[in-house]
């Protein structure tokens, strides 16, 4: 079990563990001015001197605890300056148990880098006031859409174990552009897309990895119980979706006039970027969409021009009660097809 923060979420952040090595400083002081002394050396200190520094056991870290005293040390990190993002995300459902909500557009799921207050987990926790909200899976912050949460630590685990098993179903849906021939186009559907695919940590894009046609994805062995992740490395396609077309016509939004595409995704996988990548290789890359198929220039965020990709709908059977819960989104994507177009 994880180890519990000896300090408590301030302004629905969590407090901050730091990993302190056995020696080369004096004190606890000395090793963190020198990580983070470039950023707030007069706010560390003053950290130090109110007692907002604590080891594991809760006990107060001063300005003059040896280095070698923690292990770890938990601390308030600073916050950076952050332009509000001018969006909110609604709430559609909320009980002892689950919170469901709309994300959108531009929202990151969870705080990081120049995003901390202006993160769905975070605002959430301070408009809520639950301090123990922890979101169950994540969206990319260009993805709008259904987003859960859990609001009890004493129950989380069996929801978590649901997304561990993959026993938790997702249908999203986009909108790409079609080429001029939109007949030829859109006859393809439905259709089944699979590739291999993984994403390296500090990379903007997903890497596609050829793979024989001879091999099926599964692993080597005796196939694994359904519904269990297993940890044997599959030899072929490890990400599949199926996509449906739910219609074909002109752009009702900025990019009226466009012959598009509205399309409904089932992932059968959960690997990151999967469905923007599957789409950008069947030629259909998502409308505005500043990674796939060619990686675009770093650009501030166009509130005008959100991805076109929604997590529409999540559904499973309910681990405490056995009933089948679905949730589904009220946004819609803009630029969708006009009606009778």
């Amino acid at each position: 079990m994880p180890q519990l923060p000896p300090l408590p979420v301030r302004d629905g952040v969590n407090a901050t563990r730091l990993t302190v090595p056995a020696s080369g400083w004096d004190t606890v002081l000395d090793y963190v001015l020198h990580r983070w002394g470039h950023v707030d050396p007069d706010g560390i200190l003053q950290r130090f001197r109110t007692g907002e520094v604590r080891a594991a056991d809760g006990s107060v870290v001063t300005e003059t605890t040896p280095l070698a005293a923690h292990d770890f040390v938990w601390y308030y990190r600073s916050l950076p300056h952050e332009d509000p993002i001018p969006f909110e995300a609604t709430v559609l459902h909320q009980d002892e148990h689950l919170l469901a909500v709309d994300k959108p557009h531009f929202l990151p799921t969870t705080p990081g880098g120049r995003f901390v207050q202006e993160s769905a987990l975070v605002r959430l926790r301070n408009q809520l006031g639950l301090d123990h909200l922890v979101p169950m899976h994540r969206l990319d912050r260009a993805t709008a859409g259904v987003l859960l949460f859990s609001t009890n630590p004493d129950t989380r685990g069996p929801y978590q174990v649901l997304f561990e098993r993959r026993q938790v179903w997702k249908v999203y849906e986009a909108v790409s552009a079609l080429p001029h021939h939109r007949s030829d186009a859109t006859e393809r559907f439905p259709v089944t897309y699979r590739n291999r695919m993984d994403k390296v940590k500090g990379v903007l894009t997903a890497r596609l990895l050829d793979f024989g046609p001879r091999e099926s994805g599964r692993s080597p062995g005796a196939p694994s119980r359904p519904g269990r992740k297993t940890n044997r490395p599959t030899t072929g396609a490890n990400a599949e979706t199926r996509i449906e077309l739910i219609g074909a016509g002109v752009s009702a939004g900025t990019w009226a006039g466009a012959d598009v595409g509205h399309l409904r995704l089932f992932p059968r996988t959960g690997r990151t970027h999967q469905l923007r990548v599957h789409l950008a290789a069947l030629g259909l890359g998502i409308l505005n969409d500043p990674f796939y198929p060619v990686l675009q220039d770093v650009a501030p965020d166009d509130y005008e021009r959100p991805l076109q990709l929604l997590a529409h709908t999540i559904g499973f059977t309910d681990p405490l009660t056995g009933a089948e819960r679905c949730f589904s989104s009220r946004l819609q994507l803009r630029e969708r097809p006009e009606p009778g177009a």
